[in-house]
């Protein structure tokens, strides 16, 4: 805009009846032919508004720079979800298929001690039942982890299942939560909050914008021409003669002062106010916003926290109780149902501390994209 503006033009006329003769600039009846080249240059020598606009343009460009971050971490976010979502339910078959083997060889094993006598033919009867309690629940676990793993591979735009995700073995983060700088560091990372404070600027820098239509505008002009014409039917001069003959230049200069405009200018000034409360009102509900996702992570990010520490606690003494009650188990002390719920006590014990160390891991990897700098 601060460049100026250059045309160059041919024009080829014929002129029947009225006009003037270029010879003696006088009007009479003649028939003619005009031919007339010109260049010519038009610049703002001075309006503020095409600075404002490069200022504004500076704001906006780098509001864009956010907004491009914003959608890169919703992405993160999303395929972090998806990704522990899938963690768990490949979990839970894993579980379900530790259980279903184990109690395969138990039928197996109390099948021959009911044909020797140790065991009455019931206890086969209540292990079957619940392999096909446990073989449901397999086929909708498996369901469920096909289903999270296709979400998994469509938030990553794969469209092959050609991937075997693996979870990294590493220890648990540690956040400083009590600090009262912890939320406020992390709303300035937050691209969606310096989006809406780019937008503030540039709407700030709107008004300065709108208010420029008050201020005058200098122009310069530049053109440079020739002209060639004959009467026709006549003789002329030559065209390359007419031509350096008749060259001319022009330079002017004008200053453009607005007076009245129906005030238009005035209203668009008092939008642009507008503007300016309608982000500020935008940015506190992004921090309103922005807040809760914290605050909720946070109280996720404890909770998760806690029940690993009491599941690992919980995990060794299920693990234990198992050992015994299949020490009795094998010595006839204890039934098939009663043995089946303490194995399946202590393979849920082990699912529950995965799934809450995958819980803790998920709300570490959240924070970590809402820590990660532009």
């Amino acid at each position: 805009m601060l460049l100026p503006s250059i045309e160059a033009g041919l024009n080829h006329n014929y002129n029947f009846g009225l006009g003037i003769n270029q010879n003696n600039n006088q009007r009479e009846a003649i028939n003619t032919q005009y031919d007339n080249v010109y260049v010519q240059a038009n610049w703002e020598l001075l309006n503020w508004r095409n600075y404002l606009n490069i200022s504004l343009s500076k704001i906006n460009k780098e509001s864009s720079i956010y907004k491009m971050k914003q959608a890169q971490n919703e992405v993160k976010l999303n395929v972090i979800q998806m990704f522990f979502s899938y963690q768990n339910s490949k979990s839970w078959l894993e579980v379900l298929e530790t259980q279903i083997s184990g109690i395969e060889d138990q039928i197996k094993r109390t099948e021959k001690e009911v044909e020797i006598g140790n065991r009455p033919k019931s206890d086969v009867y209540d292990i079957k039942a619940n392999l096909g309690t446990l073989q449901e629940q397999w086929v909708s676990a498996k369901n469920s982890r096909d289903l999270s793993k296709i979400n998994l591979l469509n938030a990553l735009a794969i469209s092959d299942d050609s991937i075997e995700f693996q979870m990294d073995e590493e220890n648990l983060a540690s956040f400083n939560f009590d600090d009262p700088e912890f939320v406020r560091t992390l709303l300035e990372k937050n691209p969606a909050y310096k989006t809406v404070i780019a937008d503030t600027k540039a709407a700030e820098k709107n008004i300065s914008i709108a208010r420029s239509a008050y201020l005058p505008t200098i122009n310069g002009l530049y053109n440079w021409s020739s002209f060639y014409s004959k009467t026709l039917g006549e003789p002329a001069d030559l065209f390359s003669d007419q031509f350096k003959r008749n060259k001319s230049q022009q330079v002017a200069f004008g200053l453009s002062i607005p007076v009245f405009n129906k005030l238009q200018v005035k209203n668009n000034v008092e939008i642009a106010k507008l503007n300016i409360i309608n982000y500020n009102y935008e940015k506190e509900i992004v921090i309103n916003n922005f807040t809760k996702s914290i605050n909720s992570i946070k109280a996720q990010f404890k909770n998760s926290e806690e029940k690993y520490t009491l599941l690992k606690s919980n995990f060794e003494n299920q693990r234990l109780s198992f050992q015994k009650s299949e020490e009795k188990y094998k010595e006839g002390l204890m039934d098939a149902y009663t043995f089946f719920v303490v194995r399946n006590n202590w393979l849920q014990a082990n699912y529950n501390l995965i799934s809450s160390k995958n819980e803790v891991m998920q709300q570490t990897e959240l924070l970590k994209v809402l820590q990660s700098d532009l």
